[in-house]
């Protein structure tokens, strides 16, 4: 064994690198803090071969005076922190006083600096101690040139030049995001990428992130004494394959957090498909004290101090503003009209059908009032009033269009097509029944279910495992209103189900259970499936594809897809309904041109 002896600071600068230098966009990433510490109003980064020939970064901020630049560069030097008291309650993005010595450590690095009040510049060059004069009109420049040019081992590990920009490119993109009151430019090998002027948070993401990206998302607001969260999301619509376009920070620093990231996934659990990952760029601000932001060098990992009540907060934020359907998000010119009442179905009372238009043809009058009293019984009992019957329900007035509009025609007995005052709309009938009964289940499940009890007993065929599973999860089932028990060696009898669900083929519905059921403790299905059972049991009770749907039933759809949560997408992650403009419909025929 070699005995104990002091590292000399060199040595020391190369190991800390191993930590905060991990490739070019870790240095740009630590040089952009800085410079927003720096309190300026521009940033500029000039970037060669990916980062790894040279990354300068210069900004016009406060500067750093001559005597402090030998400071700059040594190690546990910072003017961000002075006690352990401001570390409880920093508000910088840098405060550790590390970067500038590891960087210095690895690469050929020059600062120059003109502090306010300062007659001219000043530079310093890592290795020396001493500053020199130098030409700079204000603010700072740090020139960071042949990374890993002394530790040719670790420049092996770099990958090629676009790769390692890529990284770069989306380092620049988080600081740019946080900040939009900086202008901000970023330029590789002589060409601009990103050029960024001042504005606020909703321009700055649309210049970022894209026109696509804000369409399709919804904006967040909302707040609960110190904590404040605010941003977009998008709609599971615009959904990815990746999680490149997921962007969350906590007091403007970038972080990647189990917390956070459970309460998104969360949030989108019962909209989304589960290959699918949704984009979101998301700003929470709280009390620096409720944070621990000095976990680890890179400073990309937070540990807050009331980790459930944060969690919870992010989670129901963002639920409810998802939780939006058609009638939570009107297209423009819609906004101001009021909510229809909750238990308003059809625009529909007796025989008074209100539209001008013609009947489809071979639907008699009498025949659309015959089918479309079973519609409305079912969905007066969906809504917990059995005693409700026939068609006469609270009439909507056709002048006054509601979101989704009014049902013209029914599409290849999949889409229903209506029209609204933005002008056309279709819905996947199928989906949006889907996401409807799904979540009343959820609703009915939080209580005693409505069980409709059959006068004749739906007995089917069942397997062995089937008839195993029947048994096991027997007080399941019956927690969902389903009464089941063995009709035979390999038959299985069903007296009743959720009344939502009256009309569902029972024994399909029956062997899509088992399935989902078979392989999962029984205890532990209600509480930890519930919503996989519910989904299964939606999509089994919903109207399926080829079912003439009279006009009368396609508006009790269009009017419950207006007051259910959720109901732009069904429990996959389909979207249900899209719409059509006028102005769209005019551009496509080239009306007016």
């Amino acid at each position: 064994m070699r005995s104990i002896q002091q590292l000399p600071d060199l040595l020391i600068n190369q190991i800390a690198a191993g930590e905060v230098v991990e490739r070019p966009a870790s240095v740009l990433k630590e040089l952009l803090e800085n410079a927003v510490d720096a309190g300026g109003r521009s940033i500029e980064v000039q970037l060669e071969q990916g980062g790894v020939r040279r990354i300068r970064v210069s900004d016009d901020g406060c500067g750093i005076p001559p005597a402090e630049l030998p400071l700059a560069l040594a190690r546990h030097a910072t003017s961000k922190i002075a006690s352990l008291d401001d570390l409880e309650h920093v508000g910088t993005m840098g405060f550790r006083g590390e970067a500038l010595a590891a960087i210095a450590g690895v690469t050929r690095l020059v600062i120059t600096s003109r502090a306010h009040g300062e007659s001219h510049a000043w530079k310093i060059e890592g290795g020396r101690r001493e500053a020199q004069p130098a030409a700079l009109t204000e603010g700072t420049v740090v020139d960071v040139a042949d990374l890993y040019y002394n530790t040719p081992a670790r420049r092996k590990f770099l990958k090629t030049d676009a790769t390692e920009y890529a990284h770069c490119d989306e380092a620049f993109r988080r600081i740019a995001l946080a900040h939009p009151d900086l202008a901000m430019k970023l330029a590789h090998n002589g060409r601009v990428t990103h050029r960024l002027a001042i504005g606020d948070a909703a321009r700055r993401i649309r210049a970022l992130m894209g026109d696509d990206f804000v369409e399709q998302a919804r904006a967040i607001e909302a707040n609960a004494g110190p904590l404040r969260l605010h941003g977009m999301a998008s709609q599971p619509a615009y959904s990815r394959s990746s999680r490149d376009a997921q962007y969350f920070f906590v007091n403007g620093r970038f972080v990647r957090d189990k917390l956070i990231s459970h309460a998104l996934r969360e949030a989108y659990a019962d909209i989304l498909h589960g290959s699918r990952h949704p984009a979101f760029v998301l700003f929470l601000e709280l009390d620096p004290s409720a944070v621990d932001v000095n976990v680890h060098p890179a400073k990309i990992e937070v540990r807050f101090r009331e980790s459930r009540a944060i969690h919870q907060f992010v989670l129901h934020a963002l639920r409810r503003t998802l939780a939006g359907g058609a009638a939570a998000a009107p297209a423009s010119g819609l906004g101001a009209r009021p909510a229809l009442p909750a238990d308003a179905l059809p625009p529909f009372a007796g025989d008074a059908w209100t539209s001008d238009r013609p009947l489809p043809a071979g639907q008699a009058r009498l025949a659309m009032d015959s089918a479309s009293r079973s519609y409305f019984e079912f969905a007066a009992v969906a809504r917990g009033d059995a005693t409700r019957a026939g068609p006469a329900m609270p009439a909507v007035d056709p002048t006054e269009s509601p979101p989704l509009g009014f049902a013209l025609a029914q599409l290849h007995g999949i889409y229903v097509l209506a029209q609204n005052a933005e002008g056309l709309v279709l819905v996947d009938m199928h989906a949006a029944h889907e996401r409807i009964l799904y979540e009343r289940l959820k609703t009915v499940l939080d209580g005693l279910p409505a069980v409709q009890r059959l006068l004749i007993p739906a007995v089917f065929g069942a397997s062995a495992r089937e008839m195993a599973t029947a048994e096991a999860h027997h007080d399941s089932l019956q927690s969902m209103g389903f009464e089941v028990a063995a009709a035979g060696p390999a038959e299985l009898a069903v007296r009743s189900v959720p009344a939502l669900l009256a009309r569902a083929s029972v024994d399909e519905l029956m062997h899509a259970l088992l399935e989902e059921l078979h392989d999962f403790p029984a205890s532990q299905v209600v509480a930890a499936r519930r919503n996989e059972l519910l989904a299964t049991m939606a999509c089994h009770g919903a109207v399926r594809a080829n079912r003439q749907l009279t006009i009368p039933e396609m508006n009790a759809l269009l009017r419950d897809m207006e007051h259910t949560e959720r109901a732009d997408q069904c429990n996959h992650g389909r979207p249900t309904w899209t719409r059509l403009s006028l102005a769209e419909l005019d551009r496509f025929f080239m009306r007016g041109q």
